[in-house]
C-alpha cells in the first residue's frame, strides 16, 4: 500500500470513528437542520422559499465543510504526527492532500444525498435540484480543500477556529457565488466557474497548509 493510500485510510477511519476527529455525521445533521428550520423562518410563501432555498443550502454546505475545522489538523500537529511523517520522507503536502480527500469523502457525498430531502422541504423544482447536485459535486471538493487549508494555517494558533472562520469567509465567496449562480436554468457558465474555483482551492490548499505546518514544527 502506498503512503498516500495508507494516510487516506487512516484519515477516513479517524473521521468516521469516535476519536478526536470523529463525528462525520455532524456536518450532514447541521445541513439537514438548516434545511428543516429555514422554511419556518420564511413562512408560507412557497415561491420565495423555492427561489431562495438553493442559495441557503449552498451556505449550509459551506458551514458544514468548516464545522470540523478545529479537528482537521490541530490534533495531529499536537501529537507530532507530521514530525513522524517527515522523518519517513512523507511531505506535509502529500499528507494534507490525503486529508482533503478524506474530508471531502466524509461530508461531500453525504451532503449530496441530504440535499434531496432538503430540496423537498423547500419545494425546490427538479431542474434546480439537478443544478444544485451538480454544483455540489464540483464545488464541495474546493470547500473541503478550503477547510483543510484554513485548519493548517491556524493549527498552531490559539483561538484558531475563530480566526479560521474569518479567513475562510473571503476565500469561500467565489465558489459560493458561482455555486448559487449555477442554480439558474442557464447556469452552465456559473457551474464551470464553480469547478474552476474549486480546482484553484484544491491546487493551493496542500502547499499553503503544508508551509504553515512546517513553520509551526520549526
Amino acid at each position: 500500500m502506498s503512503p498516500f493510500a495508507a494516510l487516506l485510510r487512516r484519515d477516513l477511519a479517524a473521521m468516521f470513528g469516535s476519536g478526536a476527529r470523529g463525528g462525520a455525521a455532524l456536518p450532514v445533521l447541521f445541513f439537514l437542520a438548516v434545511a428543516t428550520l429555514y422554511p419556518f423562518a420564511v413562512g408560507s410563501d412557497a415561491r420565495l422559499l423555492a427561489d431562495t432555498g438553493g442559495g441557503v443550502l449552498w451556505i449550509a454546505a459551506l458551514l458544514a465543510a468548516l464545522l470540523p475545522i478545529e479537528r482537521l489538523v490541530r490534533p495531529d500537529l499536537e501529537l507530532g504526527l507530521f514530525d513522524q511523517l517527515a522523518l519517513r520522507g512523507v511531505a506535509e503536502e502529500a499528507s494534507l492532500a490525503a486529508r482533503i480527500l478524506a474530508h471531502w469523502l466524509s461530508f461531500g457525498p453525504p451532503l449530496m444525498v441530504a440535499a434531496l430531502p432538503g430540496a423537498a422541504l423547500m419545494g425546490i423544482e427538479a431542474q434546480t435540484l439537478l443544478n444544485l447536485e451538480l454544483g455540489l459535486l464540483v464545488g464541495t471538493p474546493g470547500l473541503a480543500a478550503l477547510g483543510v487549508m484554513v485548519a493548517g494555517l491556524t493549527a498552531a494558533l490559539r483561538s484558531g477556529a475563530a480566526l479560521g472562520g474569518l479567513l475562510a469567509i473571503p476565500l469561500a465567496v467565489p465558489p459560493l457565488i458561482f455555486g448559487a449562480g449555477s442554480l439558474d436554468g442557464n447556469g452552465d457558465g456559473a457551474l464551470a466557474l464553480t469547478g474552476a474555483a474549486s480546482l484553484v482551492l484544491l491546487a493551493l490548499a496542500p502547499f499553503a497548509a503544508g508551509a504553515a505546518i512546517r513553520a509551526a514544527r520549526e
